[in-house]
């Protein structure tokens, strides 16, 4: 075979890989179907973000799989890097995790007596909301919020993985594309990265309401990676006999941080009705259950602010009351 033969690099290209989510919401644009609906939501009143980034340098890391015999790497073609999870052990440590520690000036959390302080349900349907007090007195009476001031430790542990798309030349002089991955360990969870940082936020008044404000704070955690030096021959060893594969790597660990003061609030938010999703068809059943109950009270039979919304399949005509009267057509029409 001529040794100056080269195989074009081959593209792997997969379709259908992703896809797109189905609300079972739908609105055909006619303001007639629109209604007013109570909601009880958390509100935000004040929030912070917090920008966080560390470096890790490795030496000597391991890639897999090795390239050959006498085979080398002639460009790096991209670099990717991400966090490590484990889906099958949430606790295992090599898991990437950036843990918050927060200590409140001017204000407190409260506790249930035995030091442990109490929390609430948060968006993500956990309890990681916890509950703040102060003395809002003196702001109360100028109607305004009171500033509190926090104090925040990141610890950041766990692995994170980095793949290296490089063009291999082999020993016959060959081309092909070839991706080194590699588990990177960042930090241990016995030795964790830590940054501090501080912030202010503003609380509502904790005597004019039926709620104590509520602190929320979570984060998120990203990584970006690239030759230490940015030159392969001085950042990768290859081993003539084996082809195994070593690489010297800067790694940035990117945080977002973000904390929320919460207050629960009702609002009428208007409505076109509740999602309904298109069942997959059963050759035995012929009737099943619905999931969510029916909007029974007063507003079904009186005008009220918050009548009660209808789906889109029911009759036009059994509608109790009508927010807009006016269609799109008919505000061009004016």
């Amino acid at each position: 075979m001529n040794p100056d033969i080269k195989s074009d690099i081959s593209e792997m290209s997969v379709t259908d890989r992703c896809c797109k989510g189905t609300t079972g919401c739908e609105w055909d644009g006619t303001l007639r179907r629109v209604r007013p609906e109570p909601i009880f939501v958390q509100k935000v009143y004040d929030a912070v973000l917090v920008n966080l980034q560390a470096l890790r340098t490795v030496t000597n890391q391991a890639f897999t799989p090795s390239i050959g015999h006498n085979a080398r790497i002639v460009k790096i073609l991209d670099i990717r890097c991400r966090k490590f999870f484990n889906p099958k052990d949430a606790l295992d440590p090599k898991n990437l995790v950036v843990e918050p520690e927060t200590v409140l000036s001017g204000g407190d959390f409260v506790e249930d007596g035995k030091g442990t302080p109490i929390t609430v349900v948060g968006p993500d349907g956990m309890q990681t909301e916890k509950i703040i007090f102060a003395n809002t007195t003196d702001c109360d009476e100028s109607g305004k919020g009171t500033p509190i001031f926090g104090t925040q430790t990141v610890k950041i542990s766990g692995n994170v993985v980095v793949e290296i798309d490089a063009l291999v030349q082999d020993s016959r002089c060959r081309k092909s594309r070839v991706t080194l991955t590699s588990t990177v360990p960042i930090a241990p969870a016995s030795n964790p990265i830590v940054m501090t940082n501080f912030f202010e936020l503003c609380i509502p008044s904790v005597f004019n309401s039926a709620f104590f404000p509520r602190f929320a704070e979570f984060c998120n955690i990203n990584c970006e990676t690239r030759l230490a030096t940015n030159s392969i021959t001085r950042d990768i060893s290859i081993d003539p006999t084996t082809g195994a594969v070593r690489i010297n790597l800067i790694i940035a660990v990117c945080i977002s941080c973000e904390k929320k003061v919460i207050v629960p609030v009702q609002l009428c938010v208007l409505s076109t009705g509740f999602p309904v999703l298109s069942p997959e068809v059963s050759p035995i059943c012929t009737t099943f259950p619905t999931l969510f109950p029916k909007q029974i009270d007063e507003s079904s039979n009186n005008p009220s602010p918050c009548p009660r919304p209808h789906s889109l399949d029911e009759d036009e005509g059994t509608i109790s009351q009508e927010v807009y009267s006016d269609t799109y057509e008919d505000l061009e029409e004016q």
